[in-house]
């Protein structure tokens, strides 16, 4: 599987793509959704873990932007400002896998990549039938 981790603090990105490169998961990282827009145009992702709250174009605007181009990916959110709102615009669509708050921890990140993974494949083998 293979993710695009993307929030504006870049010392939080760069720690969780470390931490889950120790997990043997794959990740690629951006500090904002231009960035993360050239990466996705370059290679295709699997799950983007999105921060709702960045500068100019937020996490909901970047899943519709990749969601567009990249039907089949799947999203996971977190978010600073723990809004009950934003996790209420984020959760309901099924491409959604989670919410989470910061801090979170990173095990918790782990278990919902993981979910999603095994998801992705059962609908593949869904599909193939």
């Amino acid at each position: 599987m293979k993710i695009l981790l993307v929030d504006d603090e870049i010392e939080l990105v760069s720690a969780i793509a470390e931490r889950l490169s120790i997990r043997n998961i794959d990740a690629d990282w951006a500090v904002n959704a231009q960035e993360a827009l050239k990466l996705a145009e370059t290679k295709t992702y699997d799950l983007a873990v999105l921060d709702i709250k960045m500068p100019k174009i937020g996490g909901l605007k970047l899943k519709k932007l990749l969601h567009d181009k990249y039907p089949g990916m799947k999203f996971i959110f977190f978010t600073g400002h723990g809004s009950e709102e934003e996790f209420k615009v984020c959760s309901h669509e099924d491409d959604v896998v989670d919410c989470l708050t910061k801090p979170f921890n990173i095990e918790v990140l782990i278990e919902k990549i993981q979910s999603s993974a095994t998801q992705a494949q059962s609908e593949k083998k869904e599909r193939e039938q």
